[in-house]
C-alpha cells in the first residue's frame, strides 16, 4: 500500500541522536583513525562495504586511535543556501511546489553577514535583487517584492566549528539567552497567516470586494486590492494575522459593477505556516535532518595519535568498552594500537611492514627508539595477540617482546556507527586536523 516516511520521523531521529549525548545515561561515542597501509589505488579509495566484516571487525583490525566526541562538538545542520542577487527562490508553502516536499526546495538563505532567513513570499518567482537585512521578529519586506523572516544568526564559534561549504548549523533554542533568535521563538505565533496567494484575480471588478475568512483559527481579516484597468484582484492587505488556523478558506463578494457580483470571482489561498509558526522551531523548520560532528585532532594528543604514520580511514564507534573490562570507555583519548617494548633488536621497523610470529601477523603502525628503549606499535595481530618473548620478524628487522602495553579499547567492543575510505592523510606533532563528519537521517 503507498506509504511515507514523514521528514518528521527523520528529524525526531536526528534530534534523538543529539539528545542521546547529554542524557543521564547518555551514548558514548568515539571518532578514530585507522588503515596506514596502502590501497590498491590510494587515490581511489574503495567503499567500505556495509557487510558484518566490513562494519564490526575489519575497522579494529587497522585502528591505532580514538577521541571522544561530546555533546558540544555535534549539531543539526541544514543544506546551505547563499543569498546571491539576482537568484530567484523559491518560497515556504505548506501545500509544497505542485506537491513536492519543502524540505526539496530552496526556500531560506544565508548571507554575508552570518543570518539566516526563510523566504516566505518571492513575488512570483522573480529574482531576489535586495538582500534581507535586520534581525526583526516581524515579516521583512524588501524593495524587490521578497517578503523574508529572519530565523537566526549563526554564531562565530559556531561559524568555525560547523559552517562548511555545503551546509549550516541550525538550532532550537530551549532558554532565553538574549538574542535575536530567542525573540523570534517566543514571539512566533501558531496559526498566524503572513502570506496570501492570488490564484485567481477574477474578471469584472471596480471597487475592492469584501473578503471574509472562514477556519479553526481566530481573528485574521484582510482587505483586497485591485487593478482597475485588468478588473483583477491583484492582492490582499494583511489587516490581523490572526492565530491558531491550521485551514482557512477566504472568500470574495460584492466589487461588481453596481456592487454586485463581478463577471469571475477571484480565488485566494492562504499560506498555512508551520505548526508554532515561522522561526518557532528552527531546526523542524529548515529540514535538519543532517548532523555534524567535529573532531579537531592536535598532534599527537598527549601521545595518543600516531604522527608519524598516515590513515586512510576514520569512523565513529559509539559505546566502547575498556580493554579487559566490561565498563564503558569514557576518557578522552585513547591509544589503540599494541606498544611493545622490544629487546635485541636488529634494525630499525619500516613503517606498513607486516610483523609476523607463527601463524600471527599485523602491520607497523610506528616504531620509536627512546633512549635504550625500543618500541613498536601494531595493529591488532591475527589471529591471536602476540605474547611476551615472541621473536617479532619482518621482512627487515626482528626483535623479541620485553613487555606489551594494551591498546585502551577491547577490540570489537560497541558498535561501528560510520566508516569512511579516504586517500591518505599524512600527520605531524605540530599539525591540526579539523575534520567535519555530516551524516544524513
Amino acid at each position: 500500500m503507498p506509504a511515507v516516511i514523514t521528514n518528521k520521523f527523520r528529524i525526531h531521529n536526528a534530534i534523538q541522536f543529539v539528545e542521546s549525548l547529554s542524557e543521564s545515561s547518555n551514548t558514548v561515542l568515539y571518532f578514530y583513525l585507522g588503515n596506514s597501509t596502502e590501497f590498491v589505488d590510494d587515490l581511489n579509495p574503495p567503499s567500505p562495504g556495509a557487510t558484518p566484516a566490513n562494519t564490526d571487525i575489519d575497522p579494529w583490525n587497522t585502528m591505532f586511535a580514538a577521541k571522544r566526541i561530546l555533546s558540544g562538538d555535534v549539531s543539526h545542520v541544514t543544506k546551505r543556501y547563499e543569498w546571491v542577487s539576482g537568484e530567484s527562490y523559491d518560497q515556504y508553502d505548506d501545500k509544497g511546489a505542485s506537491g513536492t516536499d519543502i524540505l526539496t526546495a530552496q526556500f531560506y538563505v544565508i548571507t554575508d553577514q552570518y543570518n539566516v532567513y526563510k523566504c516566505l513570499y518571492n513575488n512570483g518567482g522573480a529574482p531576489s535583487t535586495y538582500k534581507p537585512t535586520g534581525t526583526s521578529e516581524n515579516v521583512i519586506s524588501t524593495s524587490d517584492g521578497y517578503k523574508w523572516k529572519y530565523m537566526f544568526t549563526v554564531s562565530p564559534s559556531d561559524t568555525l566549528k560547523f559552517l562548511t561549504p555545503s551546509h549550516i548549523p541550525v538550532k532550537t533554542l530551549t532558554s532565553d539567552d538574549g538574542s535575536a533568535q530567542w525573540t523570534v521563538q517566543s514571539t512566533a505565533i501558531a496559526g498566524a497567516v503572513d502570506v496570501v496567494l492570488i490564484e485567481s484575480g477574477g474578471s469584472g471588478y471596480v471597487s475592492s470586494p469584501t473578503v471574509s475568512v472562514t477556519g479553526n483559527g481566530t481573528g485574521a481579516s484582510f482587505t483586497a486590492t485591485i487593478n482597475a484597468g485588468t478588473g483583477q484582484v491583484t492582492g490582499l492587505n494583511i489587516l490581523n494575522r490572526g492565530s491558531n488556523y491550521t485551514n482557512m478558506t477566504i472568500s470574495f463578494s460584492g466589487g461588481g459593477s453596481g456592487g454586485g457580483a463581478p463577471t469571475s470571482s477571484a480565488v485566494a489561498r492562504a499560506i498555512i505556516p508551520p505548526r508554532g509558526g515561522h522561526g518557532s522551531d528552527p531546526v523542524r523548520e529548515l529540514g535538519g535532518v543532517y548532523i555534524i560532528m567535529n573532531v579537531r585532532l592536535d598532534g599527537n594528543e598527549a601521545n595518543t595519535f600516531v604522527t608519524g604514520n598516515d590513515f586512510r580511514q576514520l569512523g565513529i564507534i559509539s559505546d566502547p568498552l575498556l580493554y579487559g573490562s566490561g565498563a564503558v570507555a569514557t576518557a578522552p583519548v585513547y591509544r589503540q594500537t599494541y606498544k611493545y617494548q622490544l629487546t635485541g633488536v636488529s634494525s630499525e621497523f619500516l613503517k606498513d611492514g607486516v610483523i609476523t610470529y607463527g601463524a600471527n601477523t599485523a602491520y607497523v603502525v610506528d616504531y620509536q627508539t627512546v633512549g635504550a628503549n625500543n618500541y613498536l606499535y601494531t595493529t591488532v595481530s591475527l589471529p591471536s595477540a602476540f605474547q611476551v618473548g615472541n621473536n617479532l620478524t619482518t621482512s627487515t628487522a626482528n626483535g623479541t617482546i620485553l613487555s606489551i602495553e594494551s591498546p585502551g579499547l577491547q577490540p570489537y567492543s560497541g558498535n561501528i556507527m560510520y566508516v569512511e575510505n579516504r586517500i591518505p592523510v599524512a600527520r605531524a606533532t605540530d599539525q591540526i586536523e579539523d575534520i567535519k563528519l555530516i551524516v544524513e537521517f
